[in-house]
């Protein structure tokens, strides 16, 4: 399977964040599933730590360091999935947040978010139990 990290799944996976499920944590480590992220959640921890919002030592460094320590693919911004954005139902107004709803919709990923306002688009996701 394939799936697509949420900014905030990253950074609790990263911290060993008890708020991220086991379950999530079996699908992230499972090495039969590939597992992305999008560069959109790298953006929002850059502007988030330079704005003071997010204190996260080593700020966008440490969050791409710790992208590649776990085998995570990162995934650019394709010209498609901007397409997708401009026709998104306006759910969410959060840049990153519809950014990474396009990514996961044009790719065919499922997200994993407790985001319940990216969960009312019409994408599969999951969080907590099977």
């Amino acid at each position: 399977m394939k799936y697509l990290l949420d900014t905030h799944t990253a950074l609790w996976l990263f911290e060993g964040n008890a708020n991220l499920p086991q379950h999530a944590r079996d699908i992230i480590f499972d090495a039969g599933n590939q597992i992305y992220i999008s560069i959109a959640s790298a953006w929002e921890v850059a502007i988030k730590v330079s704005l003071s919002k997010l204190d996260l030592d080593g700020g966008v460094e440490i969050f791409l360091a710790k992208i590649a320590e776990n085998h995570i693919n990162l995934l650019g911004v394709r010209g498609k999935y901007l397409e997708v954005v401009e026709r998104l139902p306006l759910i969410h107004r959060d840049p990153f947040d519809r950014m990474i709803v396009a990514t996961a919709k044009t790719e065919q990923l499922t997200l994993i978010t407790i985001d319940e306002n990216i969960q009312k688009y019409d994408i599969p996701w999951m969080w907590g139990k099977p």
